[in-house]
């Protein structure tokens, strides 16, 4: 499915300048029609199934419990 800058960047939650930047420097591959650039939303699935990973990852280690140390001992 193609879908222009504007809903691309809705989509990635990035601005058109920043799309429009990566699409020159040939991170995101684009097709040009004459007077906007198409872009393949499934290029995306990849990226942000990995994204979703590392959110969750990092979830998980910010919600463990931080472990008593071996090394402290309570003598007074």
């Amino acid at each position: 499915m193609y879908i222009i800058i504007k809903e691309a960047s809705d989509y990635l939650s990035l601005s058109e300048a920043v799309i429009t930047r990566l699409i020159h420097e040939n991170k995101i591959r684009a097709v040009h029609d004459g007077t906007q650039y198409l872009v393949n939303k499934d290029q995306f699935n990849h990226h942000l199934n990995q994204l979703e990973k590392a959110k969750k990852i990092f979830e998980e280690w910010r919600n463990e419990p931080i472990p008593d140390s071996v090394d402290v001992k309570d003598e007074d």
